[in-house]
């Protein structure tokens, strides 16, 4: 039904008859003249119907936008002054010749080119949203980002191969979406959060080199870079170290930059260990674009009469931490009582500070209701190393390290938008050498900072148990651009007594083990070789390279911030019958 999409007309078609279908964008009557600016995914092009043709004119007159039409007519040149340079087919118009109306349309409940439309409205009418052409555009980069994934991965010998989506529900990390199984009553299926086991009994199956291009599934708490059902990239070779698998994903990225953006990355990507990474911003995915660092000044206020510094300073799980921020002067208390109020959602208690307006006059040129606290060599002290000079600021940090960490680490990054530090371009780094282990006191017991798959850095299982646990650290790896995660990954454990002696560290003695993961080691003793890999949050990456501000942006049909769709109004209820049939009977809940 068309011998051209309308983004494609260009002066190369002058004098050409063409035929075209879309959408009605606008349509414009000018002193007896019609024009219709006709669209599709490509764009849009400028038909024009005049009274010489009576039926056609009629038909044009009768158009409304978002109508849809099939339209024949000869290309010529737009009167010089009417180009439109901004479009693909600005220099040209159709003549419109003839014109069928394939289907007509309610007024949409918003325009498209209407910048201000409420998310919930385009979410509802999602179908009318991506029409929009920046969202057509976000979904044809998509498009082209997972086909040139494919192409690097293919020419390096990766097998595209499928995992299932019914599995078995997996007892660390996230919630688990459950499916109900008919056939055996009272037994329930999960929706995977990754492919992870799988593709490590792909490797010990000899498939060598796998990836997928896979939906996972996760029942948490979301923000604006996550949903309960996500695209991710898995990878997972044999017989290839960390910096082998991190050298081929670092090319594989700049790859596709290069091809798709036109941009080059710079190779290669620094590394920087996990310890490095939150000493110096607070975060184990630094935005290395924000020229704001953390300082430790612990030492220097450990003998103070000022508690709120000196109690952190003495803790051993305590940091303060100072974050100097140039030209910071300038902020009023206004201001500051705003950031005040933003670290206290990471848990600080309050955010200290020392403007500094002289430092050549001493205590006389510093700004600060705590000066009154510090004795002279901690303000000195505190100034020489944090670099500070007139005009600057300091902002503190007093706490347990991880809330120090959390906050301050949350702070530098609002700061650096706030202020217009944000240097342009793209900066990578991969984060390294991660706690194998991280201890939870709710629960009073260790948790995979990874996964519990993932190998540590000793290599006998004696030096495995020598290692205090919160020490260990693992061989695991995050890629992170512009201060997000967009892959992580991890050499993992291919033998079975480190795998069962990880789990020990876990608190998962013989028997949750042989319940849980039985045929995971019972593949580890049939001849598992050496293998690692790495996961990219599709969504996350597309997201990054177009620009959006929500992974919602980047996907089709995406959920709410509530896990819903308001599209299909999902989830919703269902009838008894299924439910019986199921053998599920709902808890009635009592109000009040």
């Amino acid at each position: 039904m068309r011998s051209h999409y309308c983004g494609q007309v260009t002066e190369a078609h002058l004098d050409t008859d063409v035929e075209l279908s879309g959408w009605v964008h606008r349509r414009r009557d000018h002193g007896g003249v019609i024009f219709i600016d006709l669209r599709d995914r490509d764009g849009l092009v400028q038909v024009v119907f005049d009274p010489d043709r009576p039926e056609s004119f009629a038909t044009a007159e009768s158009v409304r936008g978002e109508y849809v039409l099939r339209v024949q007519g000869r290309v010529r040149r737009r009167p010089e002054g009417t180009e439109n340079p901004g479009l693909n087919s600005g220099q040209v118009e159709v003549l419109g010749h003839a014109i069928e109306v394939l289907n007509t349309a309610k007024t949409p409940p918003f325009q498209l080119d209407d910048v201000d439309v409420g998310e919930d409205v385009r979410l509802r009418h999602r179908y009318v949203d991506l029409r929009r052409p920046e969202m057509l555009e976000r979904l044809r980069t998509r498009a082209r980002i997972t086909s040139e994934l494919r192409r690097f991965l293919d020419g390096e010998g990766f097998l595209d191969i499928e995992t299932p989506m019914l599995t078995r529900a997996t007892p660390e990390g996230a919630r688990d979406y459950l499916v109900p199984s008919r056939v055996h009553q009272g037994a329930f299926y999960a929706l995977p959060q990754s492919p992870q086991l799988f593709k490590q009994l792909l490797m010990m199956s000899g498939m060598d080199r796998y990836y997928q291009i896979t939906r996972c599934f996760r029942d948490e708490d979301l923000r604006a870079d996550r949903q309960p059902e996500f695209t991710q990239l898995d990878i997972e070779t044999s017989f290839m170290d960390e910096n082998g698998i991190m050298e081929l994903m670092e090319s594989m990225i700049a790859g596709l930059f290069r091809n798709v953006l036109g941009e080059e990355l710079p190779q290669p990507f620094p590394r920087m260990r996990y310890a490095e990474a939150v000493h110096r911003f607070g975060i184990d995915r630094p935005d290395l674009r924000i020229p704001l660092e953390l300082v430790e000044v612990a030492d220097l206020v450990t003998d103070v009469e000022f508690k709120v510094f000196s109690g952190p300073a003495n803790d051993a799980k305590g940091r303060v931490a100072a974050l100097r921020v140039p030209g910071g002067g300038e902020l009023t208390r206004k201001e500051i009582d705003t950031y005040t109020e933003f670290v206290g959602r990471y848990g600080a208690k309050g955010l200290a500070y020392i403007k500094v307006n002289d430092p050549a006059q001493g205590r006389e040129g510093l700004q600060s209701p705590i000066l009154k606290f510090l004795p002279d060599e901690a303000v000195t002290g505190i100034l020489e190393r944090t670099g500070a000079g007139a005009g600057d600021l300091v902002f503190f940090g007093a706490d347990r390290a991880s809330i120090v960490n959390e906050a301050l680490g949350a702070l530098r990054v609002r700061l650096g938008h706030d202020l217009g530090l944000v240097e342009a371009g793209w900066r990578p780094v991969w984060v390294v050498d991660f706690p194998m282990f991280e201890y939870d006191e709710q629960d009073q017991r260790l948790y995979s900072l990874h996964h519990p798959f993932t190998s540590p850095s000793v290599d006998s299982v004696d030096e495995l148990r020598a290692v205090d646990a919160e020490q260990l650290l693992s061989r695991a790896y995050d890629m992170v651009l512009n201060g997000t995660e967009i892959g992580g990954g991890s050499i993992r454990i291919h033998r079975p007594d480190m795998q069962r002696a990880v789990f020990g560290l876990l608190g998962i003695d013989e028997d949750e083990a042989r319940e849980k993961f039985g045929f995971l080691l019972d593949a580890l003793e049939y001849g598992a070789p050496p293998h690692g890999g790495i996961a990219f949050g599709l969504d996350r990456l597309v997201m990054l390279m177009t620009g959006a501000h929500s992974i919602r942006d980047v996907m089709a049909f995406p959920k709410t911030q509530t896990a819903s769709c308001l599209l299909t109004e999902a989830p919703a209820p269902v009838g008894e019958a299924q439910l019986r049939e199921l053998g599920i009977r709902l808890r009635k809940t009592v109000s009040g």
